[in-house]
């Protein structure tokens, strides 16, 4: 069964004379020498290096306390989640799992094998309690695919323990930059051992170009939101908070982008994707509006007076919750794992590749991009404006949730314009999401509102009393109410800034 730790590490270049005396570094009080490791690591990508592209590192490690699979996350610079598995011969199939969307059909191929040893120090504070490692590494490495090549060199490597203070490694760096002791330039080994025997091909490729033309904007735009969906499907499948949300959102964007920049893209080529994306998004929103509408009503139920709550109407809240999220989650991670999300992604790497530009697509970006934000603002008037004229009912909740989705494409198409627009995409995608925010709530409201009503009916069924739903159904009805009386006065704002 893989675990996680957070790795929170830096790593140093070592000068003449190693490493220096770290006693008296802001709350280390001592350094305890706790001799030589021998370690010996295998890591792994796929023949075109697609996981160090994405900065991941995979191993093989033996030696020392933790041997086993390991397989790191970026979280930020100097930060990594590591998920470990135990030993075995081929890739555990939870490791296998969390790279899936970017390794896809490809295999999995030995590209570095790292020996190293590791001369270990402990860090420790005036009661004795381990602050941080500091070890330095001989390391020798082996290429092992494409042309081969070996190097070796030797580095300082300092890691917080677990719960401590980080100003440690502030304190630490300071008394090696002291002995004149650098920061590596190197993320990581495997980066150095690569740049070392020869480079890697995510680092021959360069960066890409600035945009110049609509196309090019567009595209960044696209690839943007491609790299968002890969860098959440590990998210997703380690149930981390908000990862589905964002990886929806992505989806999301992308289908908006294809749809309002038409004149950019060929919709005969995108729409098969687009309506993929689609189905994604729509497994996605199962897990997602049910975790919201599941903290909706716990909040609203912490909000009525003890004397309205009658029946084990919390139990029931919470058991519904519950059984929503198992079901969800096992589905979900069936989606991740069909062929057909894999070939979903396939499908977007191919169109992106070589992406189905149209004639304007060539042409400066400002005239193209803001001509796409006007068409977006006629139409969400016209959906706006034909909703508020409805009378309050189920018809019009309809149509502000059509407004709803309207907003946020407009929102999404100014986002992708801010680059070559500036101010006047940014005013725009802030005025649209704050209206596609209160449609949100009216939405939810609409949503709590259909499973109070079911909720009450399960409960009558069961001899309980339904009286606390039909409180929480009128607050909800109430809230509905208020955001409608908002909507006009939110709606003339983001009309405002609407290209005219």
């Amino acid at each position: 069964m893989a675990d996680v730790k957070r790795e929170i590490e830096r790593k140093y270049e070592v000068a003449e004379g190693g490493l220096p005396g770290l006693a008296g570094a802001g709350a280390v009080a001592d350094v305890v020498d706790r001799g030589v490791v021998e370690l010996d690591a295998v890591y792994y990508d796929t023949a075109d290096e697609r996981l160090g592209a994405a900065s991941l590192t995979l191993r093989r490690r033996t030696g020392g306390a933790d041997a086993g699979w390991h397989l790191k996350f970026p979280v930020a610079p100097g930060i990594r989640d590591e998920i470990r598995a135990p030993l075995s011969d081929t890739v555990p199939e939870e490791i296998a799992a969390l790279v899936r969307s970017r390794v896809r059909g490809a295999e999995l191929v030995p590209v570095v094998r790292l020996r190293s040893a590791r001369a270990v120090r402990h860090l420790v504070g005036a009661d004795g309690a381990l602050l941080a490692e500091a070890s330095v590494d001989t390391v020798d490495a082996e290429r092992l695919n494409r042309a081969g090549g070996t190097a070796r060199w030797t580095e300082i490597e300092v890691e917080l323990a677990d719960g401590a203070d980080p100003a440690v490694l502030d304190a630490v760096e300071e008394r090696l930059a002291e002995a004149g002791v650098r920061p590596s330039k190197a993320a990581s080994k495997v980066a150095e051992a690569l740049r070392r025997t020869g480079g890697s091909r995510a680092r021959q490729a360069g960066r890409a170009a600035e945009p110049v033309t609509a196309g090019d904007h567009v595209l960044a735009y696209l690839r943007e939101q491609r790299e968002a969906i890969l860098a959440r499907d590990p998210g997703v499948r380690r149930d981390l908070p908000d990862s589905v949300h964002q990886m929806r959102v992505a989806t999301r964007r992308l289908r908006s982008a294809f749809r309002s920049f038409g004149s950019v893209l060929d919709r005969d080529a995108t729409d098969p994707v687009a309506a993929e994306l689609k189905w994604l998004a729509r497994e996605l929103g199962t897990g997602r509006d049910q975790e919201v509408l599941a903290e909706r009503l716990t909040d609203a139920l912490a909000a009525v007076p003890p004397g309205e709550v009658t029946g084990p109407v919390r139990e029931r809240l919470d058991s519904w919750a519950a059984a929503r999220h198992g079901r969800t989650r096992a589905h979900l991670l069936g989606v991740l794992d069909s062929a057909r999300y894999l070939a979903l992604l396939d499908g977007l790497d191919t169109l992106l590749a070589d992406p189905p530009l149209r004639k304007k697509a060539a042409k400066k970006p400002r005239k193209v991009l803001t001509r796409a934000l006007k068409k977006e603002g006629a139409k969400l008037a016209r959906l706006v404006t034909a909703a508020l004229e409805l009378p309050p009912g189920e018809d019009r909740d309809h149509a502000l949730h059509q407004a709803r989705k309207r907003a946020k494409r407009a929102r999404y198409a100014a986002e992708a314009a801010v680059p070559a627009l500036g101010g006047s995409a940014c005013a725009l995608a802030r005025a649209a999401k704050k209206l596609t925010s209160l449609l949100g709530e009216h939405q939810d409201s609409v949503l709590a509102r259909q499973t109070l009503r079911e909720l009450a009916a399960v409960a009558h069924a069961a001899g309980e009393s339904a009286f606390t739903y039909g409180v929480l159904y009128e607050r909800e009805q109430r809230a509905a109410r208020r955001t409608e009386e908002k909507l006009p006065a939110k709606w003339e704002k983001a009309r405002s800034v609407f290209p005219h």
